[in-house]
């Protein structure tokens, strides 16, 4: 609970803003702002925030995007980034061997 999920995804206090998403977001985020990263023999490791991730499931891409909300936030502005970041992902994937556009 102290280390994940970041403190940049949950806000803060932790325990009480996850329960706060629990109870308003209507599906599970699944990897989506979870935690990826591997450990190396040589002591090694790197490990990130899932976050601009496509999931690939039976042929179909998916996505999630989002923001962060604070007390002098603008709506407005909030959900033009969560379009911006999610124009983003589509162009990606225009770009993709893929999808048969080249």
């Amino acid at each position: 609970k102290a280390t994940f999920p970041g403190g940049s995804i949950s806000g803060a206090p932790k325990v009480r803003a996850m329960e706060i998403i629990d109870e308003l977001e209507p599906t599970r985020r699944g990897i989506y702002t979870g935690s990826l990263g591997y450990l190396s023999f040589d002591g090694g490791m790197d490990l990130n925030i899932v976050i601009r991730t496509f999931l690939i499931k039976d042929g179909k891409a998916f996505f999630q995007v989002g923001g962060g909300i604070v007390s002098d936030s603008d709506p407005e502005a909030e959900y033009q980034e969560t379009l911006d970041k999610a124009r983003a992902l589509i162009e990606a994937l225009e770009f993709s061997p893929f999808t048969g556009a080249n």
